[in-house]
């Protein structure tokens, strides 16, 4: 190989990725198999139709249904995975989304959030999407005295974003998480084992497709105002995220850990003026 190849190559790596049956994940997921990794999907939703993608592509994935906020859940497919796979290298943690209960707007105020909805969001987010999958995966990193975490933060950690109360606090949590977990891990286990996050910007996904478009799939107010603010000018791609995946993932960022990276278009850059 190249030296950029050698540099980039995932090769021999065992890829897991929660959430698999996203739109995200799905891009992601085809970046990490064509740098080389060996690809597990996990997902309380049908994987067929990914995994059938992935294939044709001639990647090699494989998948389970995993629910992230069930810990024996998680365990058990760790167990499958290093039996039929082999020890998981890289931990993608995908799953997460928010819910419109959740989230403040003409039909409820702040006040009448119910506690039950913002429960779940943090819960999803922070707890299912973060902590109980590196709680169980980086077990196997630690046995083999390497490995690599990305989480997934958002610009509401950032600035706290209008509306989106529990999804924002759950992804501020998230980040949080994300550098305690990259200091834990160095200190106590090995500085091998890097843990990072991504923060993407505003990409249509139906978590959030009805906040930004309306019925007739025009921009909503709430839409405008974000492209007037990203210098770029679009939506993200689920495409723009691969690239700086495949770098935390691999050797290019082998002294790199503890960092929250936007990927936004320059949202988090511009202050308005």
């Amino acid at each position: 190989m190249s030296y950029l190849e050698t540099l980039f190559s995932l090769k021999g790596k065992v890829a897991l990725l929660t959430g698999g049956a996203g739109v995200l994940a799905g891009a992601i997921a085809r970046g990490l198999g064509r740098a080389g990794a060996c690809l597990v999907l996990t997902d309380i939703s049908p994987l067929e139709e990914r995994l059938a993608e992935l294939q044709a592509e001639g990647l090699e994935a494989c998948g389970y249904r995993m629910d992230v906020l069930n810990r024996a859940e998680i365990e058990a497919v760790a167990q499958r995975v290093r039996q039929e796979v082999g020890p998981v290298s890289i931990l993608i943690n995908l799953a997460g989304g928010n819910m419109p209960e959740a989230t403040v707007g003409p039909e409820r105020s702040f006040f009448d959030l119910p506690l039950e909805a913002l429960e779940k969001v943090v819960a999803l987010n922070l707890f299912g999407g973060a902590i109980l999958p590196s709680q169980v995966f980086a077990r196997q990193m630690v046995e083999v005295g390497e490995g690599v975490i990305i989480n997934v933060s958002s610009m509401a950690a950032f600035r706290p974003l209008t509306r989106v109360v529990g999804y924002a606090a759950a992804k501020a949590a998230v980040s949080n998480f994300t550098q305690w977990l990259a200091v834990h891990l160095a200190q106590e286990y090995s500085p091998k084992i890097r843990v990072n996050a991504i923060a993407p910007g505003f990409f249509l996904t139906q978590q959030n497709r009805y906040l930004l478009l309306d019925e007739q799939g025009n921009l909503t107010p709430r839409g405008r105002a974000i492209i007037e603010h990203t210098p770029m000018g679009r939506f993200g791609d689920p495409e723009d995220l691969i690239g700086t995946v495949i770098w935390l993932a691999s050797p290019a960022s082998a002294f790199v850990t503890g960092v929250v990276v936007p990927i936004d278009g320059g949202f988090n850059a511009y202050a308005g003026v």
